[in-house]
């Protein structure tokens, strides 16, 4: 049985969250080929701070991808409570799109590239495919979405729809791309 993790000083756990704070901002603006010891510099610690809570840049990737996993989760699930099953996979897709053109590190992570999601948080890539899942099976139910379709396909044009607002960064370019992807989710009228 593993021990549970020591609390930390007042002044550790401040390191420890700019640390996090300045490699989330470092990681979705320039993608995870930044080093350590630059991310150590601009969060103003020696990269032995830096390596001290994450020995590795994949354990500090690892934990902002599950930070920001869980809090996806987390809207998914107000978005479902707030509005009707189609409305709310919809607003999660569209803002999702968003976080792709904002967050490269992300992208990478959910498209396995540079850090594979799958591998290195096993659980966080699980509960993402759960959240999509419970979104898109209650939007089918709903009548709102094509029945053809599951989570895995549904990430494929998500990521897919990421990486274009990012290298395509036109918002007429953008927002024609998702228009086109919730209007070929949707079921057809008639």
């Amino acid at each position: 049985m593993s021990e549970p993790p020591k609390k930390l000083r007042a002044d550790a756990a401040r390191n420890r969250a700019r640390v996090l704070e300045v490699a989330y901002e470092v990681f979705a603006a320039e993608g995870l080929a930044v080093p350590i010891d630059e991310i150590a510099r601009r969060a103003g610690v020696g990269a032995g701070t830096v390596y001290r809570h994450f020995p590795t840049k994949e354990a500090l990737f690892r934990a902002i991808v599950v930070d920001r996993v869980e809090r996806m989760v987390e809207h998914a699930d107000e978005l479902a409570a707030e509005h009707e099953p189609g409305e709310a996979l919809f607003a999660f897709l569209r803002e999702m799109a968003d976080v792709g053109s904002a967050d490269q590190g992300l992208v990478e992570a959910l498209a396995g590239t540079g850090f594979d999601l799958a591998a290195e948080a096993p659980a966080a890539e699980d509960e993402f495919m759960r959240v999509l899942d419970r979104l898109l099976t209650a939007a089918q139910a709903a009548g709102s979405v094509r029945a053809d379709l599951d989570a895995r396909d549904l990430k494929v044009l998500l990521v897919g729809c990421q990486a274009m607002r990012r290298y395509a960064p036109d918002p007429k370019v953008a927002a024609t791309a998702l228009a086109v992807l919730t209007a070929g989710l949707a079921v057809p009228a008639g």
